[in-house]
């Protein structure tokens, strides 16, 4: 069976993603696709505007046939990381090839940068510890290095958001030797990061996020670049669960985190680097919002991706020890959804899988597990208590969503 995966988050599923689903399928010939997607947070550092099993629903209802959860170990890192767990579980659910989407859409770039940062590893990383040292952003200082280092045009654009992941993906499937060849298709129409809507049907998932959450606009102002099923799921989930997730829902709790915690042990939360413990304390005293509290902690040094994740991980208690062994590679594989044709390939080759695969959390023990539930549980505040409780307890309970 010729089976594709993809890494996706989801937040919300709109018709760029049922683009880039469909057209995987195609560009690898396969007979399954496989989503291996983020939980309740995400890799930049922030909540999923619907819970993963709403998310799930969107995925199965728009032709992907299984949907994977990628841990919050690997959900909520930088760049590296999150590509290397998630080639990972791919890899060890047998997946034939990966396509994910870039500004490049051409996988010979990937291949030659990947090749020739290879050949110059040693100058490579001297370059971009250097940067590092100057105060650049990771985002930046990995461009700069490269910049550095070429000796004619430049092969790929690494300040683009998707090419910097494209790159890091076929990095891993060559570090871990993965079965899987990559492919990748050109983001067509929005960017990554647009945050306004046009008349176009494709829109990111960036402005679909701001239109209704800090526009406050109806979902009627994004029905046109959203399939019909994530449409309906959207009105669904703001009807039973009365509000989308968001960082403003959750700030009076990391507020409360932060000034009843001590300095110690700030400074052992996982990210908290050069003091960034300090700055967090001092700023959040005055901070009316969690708009306000990243605009003043932002640093020329300090990206707002990368001090979102430091409050996630705040919030979440999620500490440096518990991070100080982190294996990089798949330790289980858990379903969130599948279809029919998903079930069948499930049913013929579990046995051939090396991890184990679950179906909920509550059937195996693991430090990722444990951590992955303080995360829900983060997830669930700012409902009120019903709805708290029905969250926390899908996570330990609900069955993969089968369609």
């Amino acid at each position: 069976m010729n089976i594709t995966g993809i890494v996706v988050e989801y937040n919300p599923f709109h018709n760029g993603h049922a683009l880039h689903a469909s057209e995987s399928k195609k560009a690898t010939n396969a007979d399954l696709v496989v989503a291996v997607m983020s939980g309740n947070f995400l890799q930049r550092g922030e909540p999923a505007l619907v819970s993963k099993w709403s998310r799930t629903q969107m995925a199965l209802a728009s032709g992907v046939d299984i949907v994977l959860e990628l841990p919050y170990v690997f959900a909520t890192q930088h760049a590296e990381i999150f590509a290397e767990g998630a080639v990972s579980i791919l890899s060890a659910f047998g997946a034939n090839s990966l396509c994910f989407g870039s500004e490049a859409g051409d996988i010979q770039q990937f291949l030659r940068l990947t090749s020739f940062i290879n050949e110059n590893e040693t100058t490579y990383n001297s370059f971009l510890q250097e940067a590092l040292k100057e105060g650049y952003s990771y985002p930046k200082a990995l461009a700069m290095a490269f910049k550095r280092i070429e000796n004619s045009e430049q092969i790929l654009d690494l300040s683009e958001p998707n090419n910097i992941l494209g790159y890091h993906y076929v990095k891993a499937i060559f570090k871990q030797e993965s079965q899987m060849k990559p492919y990748t298709i050109q983001r067509t129409q929005a960017q990554y990061h647009d945050k306004t809507i046009s008349s176009l049907g494709i829109a990111s998932a960036t402005s679909i996020r701001e239109t209704l959450i800090k526009q406050g606009n109806t979902l009627e102002a994004v029905e046109h670049v959203v399939p019909a099923y994530t449409f309906n799921e959207l009105q669904s989930y703001k009807k039973n669960y009365t509000s989308f997730q968001h960082w403003e829902r959750l700030f009076p709790f990391l507020k409360y985190k932060v000034l009843t915690a001590t300095i110690e042990h700030l400074g052992n939360i996982y990210e908290a680097e050069e003091g960034m413990e300090n700055r967090l304390l001092d700023v959040i005293k005055e901070a009316s919002s969690f708009q306000e509290l990243m605009e003043k902690l932002k640093t020329k040094r300090y990206t707002w991706t990368r001090l979102q994740r430091f409050c996630l991980h705040t919030l979440t208690n999620t500490t440096k020890n518990d991070m100080k062994n982190l294996n990089l590679t798949c330790p289980y594989i858990r379903i969130l959804g599948m279809n029919n044709t998903g079930r069948e390939y499930v049913n013929h080759y579990k046995k051939k899988i090396d991890v184990p695969l679950i179906s909920t959390i509550s059937k195996l023990k693991h430090p990722f597990i444990e951590i992955e539930k303080r995360a829900t549980t983060c997830y669930a505040l700012g409902y009120d208590p019903i709805i708290q409780n029905k969250l926390m307890k899908e996570e330990y309970a609900h069955p993969p969503i089968l369609v």
